[in-house]
């Protein structure tokens, strides 16, 4: 864990710097599952007093990030296969949903960042570079669903890709699955690039479903 840069960020409240470090170190998997957020510790590590981490760890269990139990502590949340099916549900309808628009409102200049982006996924996965695997993928995605020009939908699938970001960290030591997702984006992308908005819904909903049959079959989560 790092230390927090003030000068650069003081402009901002300390609870609201230290809230948004701790919520991207779980989110990133940087503080796993089930670890115990020890006030102390953690406000040694990141050179604050204990009470914006105490402010910081309520604000997280009101997230479900942090589950706190009486007389044992705060710890980060397990996630489970429940967690991940439900969340997969819901995005898999609502990217299909933004593919859809997205076919019919991306212009011409997103559609070439996105074939990009799809092929430096792919370089990525020839690379076995995971941190890049997720930047892209992640990237690949915000332009479908910013492409649907409905500020509703993008605000709805922004909060789920959050939360996605704790899973991610976790399938894609499965380099299989990794290797899977290249030809679903180059499909997604040929079908909004061609403006096939019903085939875009669809390749984009069985993209994400694939990933919800895959941790369900593997057993991924506790």
């Amino acid at each position: 864990m790092r230390m927090l840069n003030f000068d650069i960020q003081s402009h901002r409240p300390l609870r609201e710097i230290v809230y948004e470090e701790l919520r991207n170190l779980i989110l990133t998997g940087k503080i796993k599952p089930g670890t115990r957020m020890m006030e102390i510790e953690l406000a040694e590590d990141m050179g604050v007093s204990r009470t914006p981490i105490r402010e910081a760890i309520r604000k997280l269990e009101k997230e479900g990030l942090v589950v706190i139990e009486p007389r044992k502590g705060a710890y980060a949340s397990e996630v489970s296969i429940k967690d991940m099916e439900d969340i997969l549900e819901v995005r898999a309808n609502l990217e299909g949903l933004a593919a859809y628009y997205a076919a019919e409102r991306m212009t011409e200049a997103e559609k070439t960042v996105l074939a990009e982006t799809s092929e430096k996924f792919k370089q990525a996965v020839i690379e076995g570079n995971m941190a890049d695997m997720i930047t892209t993928d992640t990237k690949f995605h915000h332009l479908i669903v910013e492409s649907s020009r409905n500020n509703h939908l993008i605000h709805m699938v922004e909060q789920l890709q959050e939360l996605v970001l704790r899973f991610r960290y976790i399938y894609y030591k499965d380099f299989k699955r990794a290797e899977e997702m290249i030809p679903e984006h180059k499909r997604i992308y040929e079908e909004i690039a061609n403006g096939n908005g019903a085939n875009a819904r669809f390749e984009a909903f069985n993209h994400i479903d694939k990933l919800k049959d895959m941790i369900m079959e593997d057993g991924h989560f506790k």
